[in-house]
């Protein structure tokens, strides 16, 4: 069985599932066109603003966090596309003539003023554009303003920006939702009300990455000083798949997932819980465009051997798995069971039980034992072990 990596919805045809998100690699028309040339099935644009939005930059504007010299995360400060709205209209419709099935997102921003959104729609109407994304959600830099997360984190202000648009708008809309809210179901449910079309979760979160101790100076240092900024990367997937699952849980618009997809693998389990489509960011910015290769042959073979015509048939597949703590069952236990064969009688997982509460694994005569007097089924030493001679068992 072959499995297709084409996905349709809203009217716009995805040749496969992968877009790039709203960021500096989609910043100029050149950089998409050679994204698209590598296989990248679309783009959303980095976010357009009217010309009159002022944006100044910091520098350097950008820090990691890594774990064994492995980077894991950024925090940034970019704000949004410094080019005209002119350069973006003519280079939308310069990517369509020469990329026609490529699917091609326009993420715009502007103050909250009715005027000022519906004077930028219009103009990208006149595009063959084939969306709209509404970044609420930036986490620094434009909330100052008053716009980005400022918007994101304000039902009403959401709600109401998102039937400006959509009187105007002739293309499908979908609203870019901020994971630095409470509730972000309530946020969706809302811009849903006000008749989008589609949402998109998440932007990156809000943090701060550290310092060093040595200077004790911030890990980002604009000239001795700092800002909260947006973390992104592999360090925000599980913020990002429990937005879109609690988002899916409230809404059935089409959502396009993001947040710390760095593989095939991460795009699976993105539309597993919900998301239509997915869009990469930080991988491409750490790997570059290259990255799409192993993704789209990835996800493929998985598709195919798990008997997936296509990825609407693994969409929405692990929803159901997600229930609310009081549904989870309390009983039978799972007990630990160890491998002895594999076990290196290092003591590791004894040391961790007894030091984290409950002193249920003895170290005896060689062997770990269990005593399911203390055990209470936490699952703890199945991860602190280092050999992987844990498992654990019902009984």
């Amino acid at each position: 069985m072959t499995a297709t990596l084409h996905t349709s919805f809203l009217g716009i045809d995805f040749e496969n599932p992968f877009l790039l998100a709203s960021a500096p690699p989609t910043a100029l028309i050149e950089s998409i066109d050679k994204a698209f040339e590598m296989g990248w099935g679309g783009a959303v644009l980095k976010t357009i603003t009217p010309d009159d939005l002022e944006m100044n930059e910091a520098s350097p504007r950008y820090t990691v966090l890594q774990d064994k010299k492995r980077i894991i995360g950024f925090q940034n400060i970019e704000l949004l596309s410094h080019q005209t709205v002119k350069y973006w209209c003519e280079g939308i419709k310069f990517l369509k003539q020469k990329h026609p099935h490529k699917v091609i997102i326009a993420s715009i921003m502007a103050p909250v003023n009715k005027n000022a959104w519906q004077n930028l729609v219009k103009v990208i109407n006149n595009t063959p554009a084939d969306a709209f994304e509404l970044n609420f959600s930036c986490p620094h830099g434009m909330p100052e303003k008053g716009i980005g997360m400022a918007i994101g984190t304000d039902a009403e202000i959401s709600a109401q920006i998102t039937t400006w648009v959509k009187e105007v708008a002739q293309k499908p809309v979908f609203v870019k939702l901020s994971p630095n809210v409470s509730n972000i179901a309530r946020i969706a449910c809302a811009v849903e009300n006000a008749k989008a079309d589609g949402l998109a979760a998440i932007n990156t979160v809000q943090g701060f990455m550290g310092l060093d101790l040595n200077t004790l100076q911030p890990m980002l240092n604009v000239n001795g000083k700092t800002t909260y900024g947006g973390c992104s990367g592999t360090m925000v997937k599980p913020i990002g798949l429990r937005c879109v699952s609690q988002i899916r849980q409230a809404s059935a618009l089409p959502i396009l997932g993001m947040g710390g997809i760095s593989s095939w693998e991460d795009a699976a389990q993105y539309i597993a819980v919900g998301s239509d489509a997915v869009q990469v960011c930080t991988e491409v910015m750490l790997n570059g465009y290259k990255v799409i290769g192993p993704m789209l042959k990835g996800l493929q073979h998985y598709l195919e051997e798990k008997g997936f015509a296509d990825i609407r048939a693994l969409k929405d597949k692990a929803i159901a798995l997600i229930s609310p703590h009081q549904q989870l069952q309390k009983t039978p236990l799972a007990y630990p069971k160890v491998n002895h064969d594999k076990c290196g009688r290092c003591g590791k997982c004894v040391t961790i039980c007894t030091e984290s509460e409950h002193q249920a694994l003895r170290l005896d005569d060689g062997y770990i034992t269990v005593d399911k007097e203390r055990c209470v089924g936490c699952g703890l030493c199945r991860f602190a072990c280092p050999a992987e001679a844990i498992s654990t068992q019902i009984n």
